[in-house]
């Protein structure tokens, strides 16, 4: 069972404040200067002025109704002769709990009704104070008062405040992090994708030839077989600079990424494996921003297994690069038997969205799909800033 302590401390404090305030009332208090002399205390002054702090126990769930029903009796020991209309204790602590647990139209009302209390018993009241300054001092000490709750009801929404702009960076940092988490898991599946389609689809065609080959020309098979280890050498060094990157207790061994200079050699890897490719480059070939060169290099690299798969026996291929002044044109086709239900041309697969999401990283524009006279192609055009 949860016990709310605030509310359990209320009505001690209302035992408090009513005790006070007896003890005030059956003494002379020589701070309140009044013209005339105030009615001695007795049984029924010390029971109103007792009365005043009952509402205090009901101070903060119902603070404005409290301090109405504690300047009633206030104002019945006012009309008796009892005072001169100065707010007791009570009714300061109810009105600094009104300013500091309500908002700014209950508080003003609060405000109001205490003030007009205090002129109502001020003016019809049989006591007077002594000076219109000692007014002047009550309203001071009674907006003073409600001041403080005010600035304290203030303070408090300005640290829930904090508290909300601290909980909702914390929650746009953590899906800032989720955000990059899954880019970067995004980025490392494109990159392992392409690695592994690529050196794998090469092995398979090369498999093939070499168990083709193997009762007839041993010699062959065996040139077979040793591009099948140079391959799977290559995918695996390649594949473990990838997951190095991922490893936190262990360096990896980064090299420099493949570009558009390497080229030559993936055109004659597709040709030991049995796929006839030329390249042809055009323009002034110059250096390319890192991520555009990668960028090219997979492009190619995924079109060219695309064709080594899907294009069929006695298919060719052709690589065209053309450096323009302020364009990079990636292009792959070749001439077999199109597209099949396997490759991007279809939407699916992991190749169309990893080349996809590469060629829109970086601003370009791509083209995927079958040739009007047969074949298929690839092409890619990134954009190029001025002095790239």
């Amino acid at each position: 069972m949860r016990i709310d302590r605030p509310r359990l401390h209320d009505p001690v404090l209302a035992v408090a404040v009513a005790i006070v305030s007896v003890v005030l009332h059956t003494l002379d208090d020589p701070l309140i200067p009044t013209s005339g002399g105030l009615r001695p205390p007795d049984a029924l002054g010390v029971t109103l002025v007792a009365v005043t702090g009952v509402p205090v126990a009901f101070r903060r769930r119902w603070p404005l109704a409290a301090l109405c029903a504690s300047l009633v009796p206030g104002l019945l020991l006012t009309m008796a002769g009892y005072g001169a209309g100065v707010p007791g204790l009570a009714g300061l602590v109810l009105l600094y709990s009104v300013a500091s647990h309500r908002g700014l139209a209950m508080a003003l009302g609060g405000l109001l009704v205490s003030l007009s209390a205090y002129a109502l018993g001020a003016t019809a009241g049989p006591v007077r104070l002594a000076a219109w300054t000692d007014h002047v001092a009550v309203v001071i000490v009674v907006t003073a008062v409600w001041g403080a709750g005010r600035s304290l009801r203030l303070r408090r929404a300005y640290l829930e405040e904090l508290k909300d702009r601290a909980a909702r960076l914390e929650r746009a940092h953590a899906a800032d992090t989720r955000a990059a988490r899954a880019e970067e898991r995004s980025r490392i599946a494109r990159e392992l994708h392409d690695v592994v389609a690529h050196h794998v689809s090469v092995m398979i065609v090369q498999a093939a030839a070499a168990r083709r080959v193997l009762a007839a020309d041993p010699g062959l098979a065996g040139e077979a077989l040793s591009a099948i280890e140079h391959t799977g050498r290559t995918a695996m060094a390649e594949m473990r600079t990838i997951v190095g990157v991922l490893r936190a207790d262990a360096r990896a061994e980064l090299g420099p990424q493949p570009g558009v200079r390497d080229l030559p050699a993936l055109v004659e890897q597709m040709r030991e494996a049995g796929l006839p490719v030329r390249l042809l480059v055009e323009g002034e070939p110059r250096a390319l921003p890192a991520g555009v060169d990668l960028a090219a290099y997979r492009l190619v690299q995924e079109g060219l297994t695309n064709s080594l798969r899907h294009a069929g026996a006695g298919a060719g291929a052709t690589v065209t690069v053309r450096h323009k002044p302020r364009e990079l044109d990636v292009r792959v086709e070749d001439d077999g038997t199109g597209g099949t239900a396997g490759d991007p041309s279809s939407g699916q697969g992991h190749g169309l969205v990893g080349i996809r999401e590469r060629v829109a990283l970086y601003g370009g524009i791509l083209s995927i799909g079958p040739l009007p006279g047969g074949g298929f192609e690839v092409r890619a055009r990134f954009p190029l800033k001025d002095g790239e």
